[in-house]
């Protein structure tokens, strides 16, 4: 099978003659062998590994993304980020371990830009009330307006 693996940036691995593939999703892990009914998933944090025509191992961490099975030969994977590497223990600890701290960070600048949003919104809203001028104690509905040296 034929695997290509993409970044927004970049291919990282194009062209790999795979006999089986290991990859994850929320579900769990799961393998790829060629003839493979035609399959979609979104892919967890994870190591995946395959093994080339050779017999040779090879690993590569995704954050995330979603795998695509075409006809039993091909296998394309796009993530937001992939790290090749042949040492599968720096790759599940140092490297996964980066890749969550980003989600979670991620997941904070939102939660954060939300709440901005949300508080932004309601002094909109405030503002645009018939009875908020915005002087203290004055209703821009009666008309009136604050008199001079008061």
């Amino acid at each position: 099978m034929n695997l290509t693996i993409a970044t927004p940036l970049e291919i990282v691995i194009d062209g790999a003659d795979v006999s089986h593939l290991r990859a994850e999703d929320e579900t769990g892990a799961f393998g790829l062998l060629p003839g493979h009914a035609d399959f979609l998933t979104e892919l967890a944090i994870s190591v995946i590994t395959w093994r080339d025509a050779d017999g040779i191992e090879h690993h590569v961490a995704v954050r995330g993304g979603m795998l695509n099975v075409r006809d039993g030969a091909s296998i394309k994977i796009a993530t937001r980020e992939a790290v090749p590497g042949d040492d599968l223990q720096h790759l599940e600890t140092e490297v996964l371990d980066r890749f969550r701290r980003h989600v979670s960070e991620e997941k904070s600048a939102r939660t954060d830009a939300h709440r901005l949003y949300l508080a932004a919104i309601q002094q909109i809203v405030t503002a645009l009330r018939p009875n908020a001028s915005g002087i203290p104690g004055q209703s821009l509905a009666s008309g009136s307006l604050p008199e001079e040296g008061v």
